[in-house]
């Protein structure tokens, strides 16, 4: 309770003539809310510190403040998951079209990172993460081919998107060994001998666990607000 109090995430109570603090019904639904809004993992758009703000503008008593900033959380979390779908969608029309062989001219690093519009170091660490494999001229620089772009063209499509780098290396492997395999399946289910598990490398279950976690939300700052209303 000190902890949450120091964090402002319920309001100061006060104390009886010998020191100790009495907290009240009020405490306890304040209590209640931080612990909900806390149970949101999805950092990606500063949509975790959103919850924690309703958390701390209803401890301030300031009911209706947190009833509006609990509806545009629900609507961030919403059109964050539109972005998610419309990537994979995207990605999904791309993919109909890789057996075709594009063609075309093959690009330098520094070609291929203006036609992408990301930077080099972006393309870089995408390699580093196994993504894909470039290959090299006999100089040692890097070329890129057409389809290469069209694979990179995929990643940056469903990083956008909010996809992790690990979830969308366990996409492109499982592609490469089955063309035919349900791309949102496998985006969202991490493998079983992944070590580290982020919320982002299942970011479709994150984001409709996220928008739960928002209702609970709104049903609490309501409930606070019926409870205690203005004078």
């Amino acid at each position: 309770m000190r902890l949450y109090e120091e964090l402002a995430l319920i309001s100061k109570p006060q104390r009886r003539p010998n020191g100790y603090r009495v907290f009240t019904e009020a405490h306890r639904a304040q209590l209640q809310l931080a612990r909900t809004a806390l149970r949101v993992e999805v950092l990606q758009s500063g949509l975790r510190r959103e919850a924690v703000d309703i958390a701390k503008t209803a401890a301030k008593g300031d009911y209706e403040a947190a009833l509006r900033e609990a509806l545009q959380y629900l609507a961030h979390i919403r059109e964050e998951r539109r972005k998610a779908e419309e990537s994979l969608a995207i990605a999904r029309g791309m993919l109909s079209g890789a057996g075709q062989c594009p063609q075309g001219a093959a690009l330098s690093r520094k070609e291929a990172a203006e036609a992408l519009d990301v930077t080099m170091d972006t393309l870089r660490n995408w390699e580093l993460n196994g993504l894909f494999t470039v290959k090299r001229r006999r100089n040692g620089y890097r070329v890129y081919s057409a389809g290469d772009m069209q694979t990179l063209k995929i990643i940056r499509t469903l990083r956008s998107g909010g996809y992790s780098l690990s979830a969308i290396l366990r996409l492109l492997e499982t592609l490469r060994r089955d063309p035919g395999t349900d791309i949102r399946l496998v985006i969202d289910t991490p493998g079983e001998g992944e070590d580290i598990i982020s919320v982002c490398d299942r970011l479709l279950t994150s984001l409709n666990e996220a928008e739960q976690v928002g209702e609970t939300i709104r049903r609490q700052v309501a409930a606070m607000k019926k409870a205690n209303p203005p004078l």
